[in-house]
């Protein structure tokens, strides 16, 4: 019950604030380089300077340089990727 419900909240809100098709690989890139940054730049500062003061401030400093790199990064290697997976999985399982 619960589950339907939190389905229909968040197709109602797809349909409020979808962007066309065309946006897909822009939208994955962000959202995908957006993620993988934070997560890295948290454990390469931890690895670094240890968790202490500052930690939170130095990973966002981090983040700033690291998060528009990643997505440029994405986006120049995703087709490759793509065919990568095309040769690796099965053909018509994609």
């Amino acid at each position: 019950m619960a589950r339907r419900i939190l389905l229909s909240f968040f197709k109602r809100i797809a349909k409020k604030r979808g962007l066309p098709g065309r946006f897909t690989a822009i939208v994955f890139a962000f959202y995908m380089s957006s993620i993988m940054a934070f997560l890295m730049t948290l454990v390469i500062t931890a690895a670094t300077r240890g968790i202490g003061s500052g930690f939170f401030m130095t990973s966002i400093k981090a983040y700033s340089l690291s998060m528009p790199v990643a997505f440029v990064c994405v986006l120049i290697v995703r087709p490759l990727v793509m065919r990568l997976v095309r040769w690796t999985i099965a053909d018509g399982e994609l």
